[in-house]
């Protein structure tokens, strides 16, 4: 792991370089890159909302608002971008705290009716005024970022109160990015205490132990108001709201029959990495706890308590506790104890998108393909696929000063991809900007649902041919935010909006034509064409328009730009585009019959990766396999084929597998290795 000077140069030339391939000022950059992360751990919902706002005694970024628990946060920074680290100090601080007080005390008195109505934070003091009226608050935070270091006096501020609502002051440093990052998107649920009568279900010889006990109502609701999202594995959906008939019935049993949702319910299964035990034999203390089933019956008892007021101190609810110290398979434990855990609601392949074989065929692409020179240099240059925050920055951890600037020549900062920007930018050329407009976590969940439907109907979809032109819808979306933020237009406000819907806008304009964007020439040259651009420009202006005035009855612009009907009145849009240069677009059928020459070549190398892998695998490994199956240890059961292949192996009757022998032999392999089988 990089030391906190390392984190902070990366995490400060991440800023710089977002910032520039995108035309944003450095403190704006600063604050999505900051927003993003506080999002894969819990600290703020999918709805945070960047609006600046500046006036004499007042300074404010953002918002964002916790709708399960009705927790209202305001965003300020202090971004000092040095290369060193700086001291956040205490008049800083309370400065910074001053004028988001300042802010929110305006806002509730009604603030929004002296601003501009097409500003983002018009919408954003509105909104805060609409809350305070209606009561939909149970707690306030007031939230400074900076990326400097905090004091731990500074990190444990006191609350205080406004309008009879508690209001919470929380500083987010540098230390606590580094953090997030060490816990690679890991829950940083500090320990938890608890009493918990126990029983212990396995003994120590076991890759993990199990536990089951049981937990009231007021306590689970305790945990969860402390540290909210963050409980839940981040792969699986919570909470669905009291829309399902389960969740009906879970309301009803809390309501009117407490005592009963023991024998109800399938409780809770969760997981730690260390526990602490009592001498009385009770469960005293839990380390990086996660729900990873049964997130919605604690979402369930959490709403009936804080928002219908009911009574859940009689509620006890079972829980399964899997202890797995090894860090190294911490990560496969929990999802597939998730995945093969009985749910209440039925969930989706989409939902274990992380076990998806897409990320492997996107890092072995990212791996193995070299981006064309250009600019007249040699260097050839790589896309970094990042699939873990930190993983690029891991990538370079025990390299030596030349092997990492080596490293960093042929992976440039500028051209790493996460899935949170893959997802966006796919799905805005998927013709979605409505669902983009939602946050990152909509667009991510629509695009896991996509890919794992693509994967179904062709598990050969992901080819190095979708690799490259994926990348190029990277390079596209970057382009158009340049352009859209330097456009005398722009006067600052709906960005995001604006690029999602026009990128959308040109891929539907594509789809109409009857011919496809050559993505091939904006791969060659790693960057848009002259004449697209020329496109872009025109694109982007009236699609600015459009959405910035919304149809009668959405005076909130975000919300407009959420709403489908948005999307169907910009598809309208009649633009007269000069002629084009035919280089710009291909024949469908030229690119379809690209795209099968593809996926003929993927389906060879991975028919020979799969008979190279096997004959690597050591012999003995096979044996074990097989007494493990033979004996029926396994979570899955072989069929009579699987299980007359395996013996084969295992006795050394294939010296050369076929093909079909070794894709078998391989997800027999694979199984077993997740089932926590010990394999050379």
């Amino acid at each position: 792991m990089a030391s906190l000077e390392e984190f902070h140069e990366d995490f400060l030339q991440s800023v710089l370089t977002d910032a520039d391939s995108r035309g944003l000022l450095q403190a704006q950059s600063f604050f999505e890159v900051v927003c993003e992360d506080l999002v894969s751990v819990g600290d703020l919902t999918g709805n945070y909302t960047a609006a600046e706002y500046i006036k004499k005694g007042i300074e404010v970024y953002g918002f964002d608002y916790d709708e399960d628990r009705k927790i209202l946060t305001i965003l300020n920074h202090q971004f000092f971008q040095d290369n060193s680290i700086q001291t956040f100090t205490k008049i800083q601080m309370e400065t910074k705290f001053t004028r988001l007080k300042n802010f929110l005390n305006k806002s509730i008195e009604g603030l929004y009716r002296d601003m501009e109505e097409t500003s983002q934070a018009h919408d954003m003091a509105f909104n805060i005024y609409k809350y305070f009226q209606k009561n939909n608050l149970l707690r306030v935070r007031l939230m400074l970022f900076t990326d400097g270091k905090a004091t731990r006096s500074q990190l444990e501020l006191p609350s205080e109160s406004i309008e009879n609502v508690p209001l919470d002051f929380r500083v987010i440093d540098i230390s606590y990015l580094h953090n997030i990052y060490e816990s690679e998107n890991k829950s940083l649920v500090s320990d938890i205490e608890v009493n918990l009568p126990c029983l212990k279900v396995n003994g120590e010889d076991n890759s993990y132990q199990s536990y089951l006990t049981v937990i009231d109502g007021e306590k689970l609701v305790q945990i969860y108001e402390d540290h909210g999202q963050k409980l839940f594995e981040q792969n699986v959906r919570t909470f669905l709201q009291f829309k399902g008939n389960v969740n009906k019935g879970l309301k009803i049993t809390i309501e009117h029959k407490p005592e009963m949702f023991f024998a109800y319910n399938n409780g809770i299964t969760a997981t730690a990495s260390e526990i602490e035990i009592g001498e009385d034999g009770n469960l005293k203390k839990m380390k990086n706890f996660q729900i990873v089933n049964g997130g919605q019956t604690t979402s369930a008892i959490y709403a009936a308590k804080r928002t219908s007021g009911i009574d859940v101190s009689q509620v006890s609810v079972q829980m399964k506790l899997s202890v797995v110290k090894d860090l190294n398979t911490q990560d496969d434990f929990v999802s597939k104890v998730a995945e093969y855990a009985n749910t209440q609601n039925k969930i989706n392949n989409s939902d274990f998108f992380s076990n998806s074989p897409f990320h492997k065929d996107m890092k072995e692409y990212s791996n193995r393909l070299y981006a064309p020179a250009i600019g007249g240099g040699q260097r050839r240059t790589r896309w970094f696929y990042e699939r873990v925050r930190g993983e690029y920055l891991n990538s370079q951890a025990y390299l030596k000063n030349q092997e990492k600037t080596s490293f960093l020549l042929e992976n440039p900062k500028i051209q790493v991809i996460d899935k949170t920007l893959l997802s966006k930018t796919e799905i805005m050329w998927l013709r979605r900007p409505d669902v983009v407009s939602k946050g990152a976590q909509e667009s991510f969940k629509r695009f896991a649902e996509d890919i794992t439907e693509l994967l179904e109907k062709d598990n050969l979809a992901i080819t190095e041919s979708y690799f490259k032109d994926a990348v190029c819808r990277v390079i596209l979306f970057r382009a158009t935010e340049k352009l859209v933020s330097a456009a005398s237009w722009y006067d600052g406000g709906y960005r995001a909006q604006t690029v999602a819907y026009s990128i959308a806008y040109l891929s539907e304009l594509v789809i109409n034509s009857g011919l496809q964007l050559n993505f091939d020439l904006i791969w060659e040259r790693q960057a848009i064409p002259a004449e697209l651009l020329e496109m872009l420009k025109l694109i982007t202006e009236e699609v600015y328009i459009k959405i910035t005035h919304p149809a009668s009855g959405y005076a909130n612009i975000s919300q407009w730009a959420k709403n489908k009907m948005c999307w169907e009145v910009v598809k309208e849009i009649d633009i007269d585009f000069p002629a084009m240069d035919e280089a710009l677009f291909v024949n469908r059928e030229e690119k379809n019959y690209k795209a099968k020459e593809s996926r003929d070549s993927k389906a060879l190398e991975r028919e020979i990766d799969n008979q190279v892998f096997v004959l690597n695998v050591d012999k003995n490994d096979w044996k074990t396999i097989f007494a493990h199956y033979n004996a029926h240890k396994g979570i899955r059961t072989l069929s009579n084929m699987q299980m007359g292949i395996l013996e084969k192996m295992a006795s050394g009757h294939i010296p050369l597998p076929s093909e079909k022998q070794a894709k078998i032999l391989c997800q027999v392999y694979n199984s077993a290795k997740s089932e926590g089988l010990n394999l050379s």
